[in-house]
């Protein structure tokens, strides 16, 4: 069974008025600034007609500051992500945490041969049959590319990868096109059992990200609107990098990427009111000796909690990097980071919680590491129920009858509730090591137990699991003839 946190703490870093401060500066941005949107003129005419400024010789959308408001009110702030098995349905209502896996890295490591390589559609396929066991997951992502598939359909093979080999939501966060979505969807309702079935249950989900600064991509506001149509929950993301894309400041960094966001849910509100959206952040700093993401340092985490805040204000679910280490290897400073991270958003309430198993600043997937998060994530999962007083915890007759200078062990209180103690499955299950081989000692289990639930977990194929190579056949013909 899925294991999702259940929160007992809060983290507040934000007050209210530093909130409704970022919220201003963002309403700011969006009514003054604006957006570089470059859509035909069709749908510039819609936005005009639905309440937005357009300057067509910039293609910049301005957003007044009451359309913005009243459309993100229209968003519904409770929905599921249904699953292929109800029991995997994911309730968005702010009363739990979910992690998920992170994509979409572009290498894997070998879980034979320890080397990183280009990944492929098997390697997906892997990855998602991992995820469906461990308990810890709860929603997948692609979290390696197919790169063995034709890239024009990659993102629906990508689709068919994790759909035959889960049982539990998929989050088809590649899908960033029109062909892509349309193909997405057909997909999705053909497993669902009918497009009227895959609006009352959306099995799949999807998210576009914005350019920073300030800029949508034309493919991606279409391919967002497909989806919404369909019922298919689909957010906005941004990632934005402080420094290069976004003002070096953090407030200055959360103003920026919120106003992006809120741009993309007002659109889709627009043309389809009340469909289930969320928010998204995968904010980060510039690393300033080498230029690249800093994907783990104290800046990272004020943000992540920050966007967590701003989600929360809005009453909108929220999508936040956790995890997602820079680090090169399973390693201290892949733990040290991956740990704060998810401690952060763990206690800051984050809805989807995702950075599971990829390294190098989410570009190398290693299924190692994806066990490690899991124990990283269930350890926090079990600090975050917080301690249960009451007469029965608080153990009075048998501290009593056990009495001075004797022992617990064989109370029955103890028998009773001694398996409710958390386990590990990595950490310090180990004989001690020589010095400087623990870590690699943790990887050899680690990869122990990814290989053996290669070799014994098999979910079954998906509803017309046939028909979905259909349709890749077809879309596969469709780009062909068009080029």
């Amino acid at each position: 069974m899925i294991k999702p946190v259940q929160w007992k703490a809060d983290l507040q870093l934000l007050s209210k008025k530093d909130i409704l401060q970022i919220h201003q500066a963002s309403l700011q941005i969006l009514e003054e600034t604006g957006l570089l949107m470059p859509l035909d003129d069709n749908r510039l005419r819609d936005l005009e007609d639905l309440g937005l400024q357009i300057d067509r010789p910039k293609n910049r959308v301005r957003f007044p500051a009451d359309v913005v408001e009243n459309a993100i009110q229209k968003a519904p702030d409770t929905y599921s992500l249904c699953a292929r098995s109800p029991e995997n349905d994911l309730v968005l209502n702010g009363q739990q945490g979910y992690l998920c896996l992170d994509g979409t890295g572009l290498k894997v490591k070998d879980l034979n041969s320890g080397q990183i390589r280009n990944s492929t559609y098997a390697d997906l396929a892997d990855a998602a049959r991992v995820a469906d066991f461990l308990p810890q997951i709860s929603l997948l992502w692609p979290c390696v590319s197919a790169q063995n598939r034709p890239a024009a359909t990659q993102p629906l093979y990508e689709l068919q990868a994790l759909a035959n080999n889960t049982e539990k939501h998929i989050q088809a966060m590649t899908a960033v096109n029109r062909l892509a979505a349309e193909g997405s969807v057909e997909m999705a309702a053909a497993m669902a059992g009918g497009r009227d079935v895959l609006k009352k249950r959306p099995i799949i989900s999807n998210f576009q990200a914005t350019i920073s600064p300030l800029t949508c991509d034309t493919e991606a506001m279409e391919a967002a609107l497909i989806f919404a149509k369909a019922g298919v929950p689909t957010g906005f993301v941004t990632m934005q990098i402080g420094c290069g894309t976004a003002p070096a400041t953090l407030a200055g960094n959360l103003a920026l990427g919120n106003a992006e966001i809120l741009a993309g849910l007002v659109f889709i509100q627009l043309f389809f009111p009340g469909a289930p959206v969320f928010y998204g952040s995968y904010a980060t700093m510039m690393d300033l000796k080498s230029g690249g993401m800093t994907s783990g340092n104290p800046e990272d985490f004020l943000l992540q909690a920050g966007a967590i805040q701003l989600a929360h204000h809005y009453k909108l679910p929220i999508t936040i990097g956790t995890f997602g280490t820079g680090a090169h290897t399973s390693s201290w400073r892949s733990g040290v980071e991956n740990a704060i991270s998810g401690m952060v958003n763990l206690l800051a309430r984050g809805d989807m919680l995702c950075g599971a198993g990829l390294l190098e600043g989410a570009t190398v997937f290693s299924f190692e590491q994806l066990i490690k998060d899991c124990e990283i994530f269930d350890m926090l999962r079990h600090f975050s129920v917080g301690i249960d007083v009451s007469p029965e915890t608080l153990a009075l007759d048998t501290i009593n009858a056990v009495g001075p200078q004797n022992h617990f062990m064989l109370a029955d209180h103890t028998l009773k509730h001694m398996h409710a103690l958390w386990q590990p499955l990595v950490k310090g299950c180990q004989p001690r090591a020589p010095l400087g081989s623990e870590n690699s000692q943790s990887d050899s289990v680690a990869a122990q137990k990814a290989q053996d639930i290669l070799k014994n977990h098999h979910p079954g194929p998906p509803p017309n699991a046939d028909l979905l190579s259909e349709i890749l056949t077809e879309y596969d013909r469709k780009t062909a003839e068009h080029g």
